[in-house]
């Protein structure tokens, strides 16, 4: 007979806290007089993480003024604080770390049990009673001393995080007649300030897991994040009869600096999070960051009779993270819109209650690009050199990034074409647009053969092109005092294509994605799967004996040879979608009862699934399978496209990890109740609303557990999925 397990525990189930409440109070307070209104309001949230022993915290405050001095002279500020406390887990961020909750309790074998059980099966208790951890003492071919559940409580990392913000402005002048010729024309000055200030502690228990040799490990770090933004705005806005005027002349100057210090220590004391007690430095490392962007500014909007419009603009800005010969940016755009339902041979058409043609074009800029890490790099053209490798006790260095003096802004050239219009009474409306978006000096980490002891460095590479249609079309079957229901779908697509990369080559390979001219960026560069060996179960591949620049391949053949099929990649198509959006609706009844519906969806477009293919390629003898293994090669004769199982044999990323990126969702579900006015005007409030929301209420997508929605790099990893809410409310009015 079949052997029958001892015991039924999902790690996965055992480390998610179900049902894990938030709760969050707000209160505010507005009034004020007819020359000054403030608002007040203070917040409250509280939320127990879905993972174990991991929650969140924010105490929120705010406080706006605005104030009419004079019929010459307006004055605001707003200020916003904000304190928040955060317990996570450290590892969620990691990808493949059996550390990383996420991960393991996916792949883990359901033979091991979570916790440590006797001959019978049961859980042996400790001297209190309490069931204990199994850590693999007693033997496991990985995940050796290891608990993730345990983990979660020995182990922890908290933060805190202090923010605060304020908006001030200063306005002189006004639109009153008698200011004569200066009427209309007004002088802003803005000042907006952000403060981040953040202290974090990370520690590691001394009993099991990583840090166990070293005696456990404390890590405490901080940062700082200061920015402001100060400007100076003039404008002009006057009507002469059926001509209206709208100008801008500005300046705006933005500084952003990042203060980083971090220390960490080994062997600790139990109980004390503080690094004092630890016996041996770990590390030590601290550095900044500084960016800064100026700005001089323009802009002109004109309409005749509300039925013509033009509108141009111009800026240039100049940023810290190019060279000074190449620092500044011009750019620009121009615009026009038409009211064809004002021109008199529509006068008959009732039933047109808007129509709107719109033309734009323009050149934005970017000066940003990621660095390996996936942050902001603020030093692009320098030559920086390393000095966190030290020679013994003497001051060691390395170079860490090169020069590149003609580096310069990336540009986007965006072209608009759009017609939108309401109908019959207001019930439907609609929008249509082009657009045609062409990005020339694409800021790229330029590869470099690792023999130069580079990978790359940042340069301008290469032009791109993004063309594509944008549908928006609501309409309401029921609309009259009683009942109103609207239902609107929206739509996007989009298509791309590398235009130009280098004179020395045409194509950068990253992996399995390619960027090449004349294919959509970052499309798949895989072999390509023929299928299962009948007779061996071997996986098959096709492969070539040459490829042309076009994607056509002369000489192919099936092999099963690894070496051979990973030499002969094909393009297989990207992340990017055929066709993306929403379809919502929104139902009032009686003025009283509201509901509303969200649902996402994106049809087409592929994602290449490494967690799919972890589940059918296991690296270690305790790892659990994935169901589709169940029709594998079994023995000779078997058809299938799923090889024989081999644990830890090489492996080799085919399309057989490509799944159909298309998913429906549905976002949000809200349902509410307001109370009639003559009930809660005795009461003495302005109203009372009690509602319901659930919040990621389904997905079905072409492979179960894979959520495509939120990442458009065209791969998947271990960390949080978004979590399904059930949310109660009442919103009270005064």
């Amino acid at each position: 007979p079949d052997a029958q397990s001892a015991w039924d525990e999902d790690w996965y189930d055992m480390i998610y806290h179900k049902g894990a409440p938030r709760h969050a109070h707000e209160l505010s307070i507005s009034g004020g007089s007819e020359r000054t209104q403030f608002l007040v309001s203070m917040g409250y949230l509280s939320e127990e993480g879905t993972l174990k022993n991991t929650n969140f915290q924010r105490y929120s405050g705010r406080a706006n003024v605005d104030s009419k001095v004079n019929d010459w002279f307006k004055a605001g500020m707003n200020t916003s604080l904000a304190y928040t406390k955060s317990k996570y887990n450290q590892y969620v961020s990691e990808t493949t770390a059996n550390n990383n909750p996420f991960y393991t309790a996916q792949f883990v074998s359901p033979l091991y049990p979570m916790y440590l059980k006797d001959a019978n099966g049961n859980n042996a208790l400790d001297a209190n009673g309490n069931a204990q951890y199994d850590y693999g003492e007693n033997g496991r071919p990985s995940l050796t001393d290891m608990n993730i559940l345990g983990s979660l409580y020995a182990n922890h990392s908290n933060s805190t995080t202090d923010n605060a913000g304020v908006r001030t402005y200063l306005t002189f002048g006004s639109d009153k007649d008698n200011f004569g010729w200066a009427k209309g024309l007004k002088l802003t000055i803005n000042f907006d300030a952000d403060y981040r200030s953040y202290e974090g502690t990370e520690m590691m228990n001394k009993y099991h897991g990583d840090q166990k040799n070293a005696g456990g490990m404390i890590e405490k770090s901080h940062n700082r994040i200061m920015s402001y933004t100060f400007n100076q705005l003039l404008t002009w806005n006057r009507s002469f009869g059926k001509h209206n005027f709208d100008i801008l002349a500005g300046h705006e100057f933005y500084q952003y600096t990042y203060k980083y210090l971090l220390a960490g220590k080994t062997n600790i004391v139990d109980g004390i999070d503080e690094l004092a007690p630890a016996a041996k430095l770990l590390e030590g490392n601290s550095y900044s960051q500084e960016y800064d962007i100026e700005s001089w500014l323009g802009r002109a909007n004109y309409n005749y009779d509300d039925k013509y419009y033009f509108s141009a603009s111009f800026r240039r800005d100049g940023s810290s993270r190019f060279y000074k010969d190449n620092r500044w940016g011009t750019f620009w755009s121009v615009g026009a819109n038409w009211r064809i339902n004002k021109e008199q041979f529509m006068k008959d058409l009732t039933w047109v209650d808007n129509l709107s043609f719109k033309i734009s074009y323009g050149q934005q800029g970017n000066d940003d690009i990621l660095d390996a890490d996936g942050y902001s790099d603020y030093y692009l053209w320098q030559n920086l050199y390393s000095l966190a490798y030290s020679n013994g006790d003497k001051i060691g260095g390395l170079v860490a990034t090169l020069e590149n003096k003609d580096i310069t802004w990336e540009k986007n050239g965006n072209l608009n074409i759009g017609l939108e219009g309401t109908l019959f009474d207001q019930r439907l409306n609609f929008s249509v647009e082009y657009y045609n978006r062409k990005t020339t000096d694409m800021l790229l980490n330029y590869p470099m053969a690792l023999s130069t002891g580079f990978s790359g460095y940042n340069a301008n590479v290469g032009d791109m092109r993004n063309t594509g249609w944008e549908f928006m079309v609501g309409y309401s079957p029921v609309k009259n005092k009683d009942v109103q229901w609207h239902v609107q779908w929206m739509g996007s697509t989009v298509s791309n294509k590398v235009l130009k990369l280098t004179d020395k080559s045409n194509q950068i390979v990253d992996g399995n994605r390619i960027i090449k001219e004349g294919m959509p960026i970052n499309t798949f560069y895989l072999a390509k799967s023929a299928g299962v060996d009948p007779l061996t179960g071997a996986q098959l591949y096709y492969a070539y004996k040459k490829m042309n620049d076009d994607g056509s391949v002369e000489g192919e053949y099936i092999t099963s040879d690894y070496s051979k099929a990973s030499t002969s990649k094909y393009y297989m198509g990207s992340r990017i979608p055929d066709l993306y959006g929403s379809i919502s609706t929104t139902l009032n009844l009686f003025q009283c009862v509201d509901l509303s519906v969200m649902t996402t969806y994106s049809i087409g477009g592929k994602i290449l699934d490494y967690l799919y293919q972890g589940s059918m390629n296991n690296l270690y003898y305790n790892q659990a399978w994935n169901t589709n293994e169940l029709r594998r090669w079994q023995k000779p004769g078997d058809i299938t496209d799923v090889p024989r199982v081999e644990v830890g044999a090489s492996s080799l990323t085919t399309d057989r990890y490509l799944i159909n990126a298309s998913y429906f969702a549905i976002k949000n579900i809200t349902a509410g109740y307001t109370f009639p006015r003559n009930w809660t005007s005795k009461l003495g409030l302005s109203s009372v609303r009690f509602y319901s929301s659930i919040e990621n209420l389904a997905l079905w997508s072409h492979l179960k557990g894979m959520d495509p929605q939120y990442n458009f790099s065209g791969s998947t990893s271990y960390t949080y999925s978004p979590n399904k809410t059930f949310t109660i409310g009442l919103d009270i009015n005064f």
